[in-house]
């Protein structure tokens, strides 16, 4: 037998490999695209079999399909949403900007399969039936990452949440040197500081569901321009209920299918959420990586869980690893909001012409941070033991909370006790015993960790 076929498009015959569900189309893009060896995300091509599928059944209730067309059509669809046959999707994401031969690619396939089951149909007169690449693309976009946000991202960062808030209850009373600009400051609690971090995963939480508002408003519908040419004026708005109805995501159609056909806007705003996200994430794996830190010469806070040796030459290192890949992905995803941002500007009057690399820096975006979220709260931050001992002893020795006599012995008087402490290396109670008068009970209870730790969420300040 041949390895290969001969398939037709409007340009004329083609060589496709024999067992291929796709065809000329596909095969086309596939010759004029060798760049990445990268393909579309599976939750891209997830999105593709879903929005086939729905489309099929909004375009048979509108008499547009007839009903044996529009069943193999979802029948096929759904299998390809499935991801039974991600392998006959091997178009290089750097393609057309428009993402015209991922669209097509999914019109095929899909076509094929129906002819193996017995019924025919048409990649671009049924499979495409009210559709344009330019809106099923955009929309496939919106729908991937709506889905992708909702069900692994936002769990991820409830799960993160709440094991920081398990440990920030269990710590709430164990106080520690705050630290500003990295030096000694006052003191917080472990509960305080790991509350700030909640509080931080909280409000990512709250951004990106407000985001996922604008993405779920799908521009299906808008055809070729945004003007809805060759399509049903209820093909949009029946194709989003229907995905409603699939997912148990509230989609629903654009109020203007222009903006959504010519923008990324909704994208772009996603994705600045998401390197919010990073940031926050960043900044609290530092954090650990610090407290970590030593375990004799640095701060030595913290004992992370060991997970895998940390040197080839150096026996019995353990470095903090998981918060170490965590920095990685925050790194990644901050890298693919500047791609995003520059393809979301890319769009020239009615069509935005980076289409495939949003979905592919988008969806990757969603997938490191949903991934690495949950390793930071369970390899990390649920097992890590605090060194009370080290703590205690870093706590006497703290200078600066003589900021707690100010108002007793004044500004100047705490200065100078405070210096005096950190050039004789002495706890400051015994050196203000000396500097102030006062007697030990009553420094003793000025100068308590965990009396001046209090405050700071509600209506609480700090300075810095």
């Amino acid at each position: 037998m041949s390895q290969y076929r001969v398939e037709r498009d409007s340009m004329g015959e083609l060589k496709v490999p024999a067992d291929a569900l796709y065809g000329a189309q596909t095969q086309r893009a596939v010759d004029n695209f060798p760049i990445s060896g990268l393909t579309m995300p599976r939750e891209f091509i997830r999105a593709l079999g879903l929005i086939k599928s729905a489309a099929a059944q909004a375009n048979a209730d509108l008499g547009h399909l007839k009903k044996a067309g529009a069943k193999a059509i979802r029948k096929a669809a759904e299998r390809v949403a499935a991801g039974d046959y991600d392998v006959q999707f091997p178009i290089d994401v750097f393609q057309t900007g428009s993402g015209t031969s991922s669209n097509m690619n999914a019109n095929e396939v899909i076509a094929h399969l129906c002819a193996a089951a017995g019924t025919k149909v048409h990649p671009n007169d049924d499979v495409n039936n009210g559709q344009s690449s330019n809106d099923v693309i955009p929309t496939a976009i919106q729908v991937s990452a709506a889905l992708t946000v909702s069900e692994k991202l936002l769990p991820a960062l409830a799960h993160l949440k709440k094991v920081l808030d398990l440990r920030a209850k269990e710590l709430r009373k164990v106080a520690k040197t705050g630290r500003t600009h990295l030096m000694d400051a006052m003191p917080v609690t472990f509960g305080q500081e790991l509350g700030g971090w909640s509080a931080q995963i909280r409000s990512n939480i709250e951004r990106l569901q407000d985001a996922l508002k604008r993405m779920r408003k799908l521009p299906l519908g808008g055809t070729a321009v945004g003007t809805g040419i060759n399509a049903d004026a209820q093909l949009g708005p029946r194709v989003a209920a229907e995905l409603a109805r699939m997912t148990g995501v509230k989609f629903e159609s654009a109020d203007n299918y222009f903006e959504g056909i010519s923008s990324q806007d909704a994208a772009v705003e996603l994705s600045g959420q998401m390197k919010t996200l990073a940031c926050s994430l960043m900044k609290i794996s530092n954090d650990l990586r610090w407290m970590n830190s030593g375990p004799l010469a640095g701060l030595g806070e913290i004992e992370l869980p060991a997970l895998q040796p940390g040197s080839s030459i150096m026996p019995g290192k353990v470095n903090p690893v998981i918060p170490e890949a965590m920095a990685m992905v925050c790194a990644q995803v901050i890298g693919n909001d500047a791609t995003i941002t520059i393809a979301g500007q890319s769009g020239n009057f009615q069509l935005n012409v980076m289409l495939p690399v949003v979905a592919l820096n988008l969806l990757q975006s969603v997938e490191l941070l949903a991934n690495a979220a949950r390793l930071l709260a369970d390899k990390s931050i649920a097992g890590f033991k605090v060194r009370e001992d080290k703590i205690k002893e870093a706590l006497n020795r703290n200078p600066i909370l003589v900021t707690a006599l100010n108002a007793v012995i004044g500004y100047d008087k705490g200065a100078a006790t405070a210096k005096k402490a950190y050039k004789e290396g002495r706890p400051i109670i015994d050196v203000a015993l000396e500097t102030t008068g006062l007697p030990r009970k009553k420094l003793e209870e000025l100068l308590d960790p965990a009396a001046l730790a209090k405050g700071g969420i509600h209506g609480g300040s700090a300075g810095g």
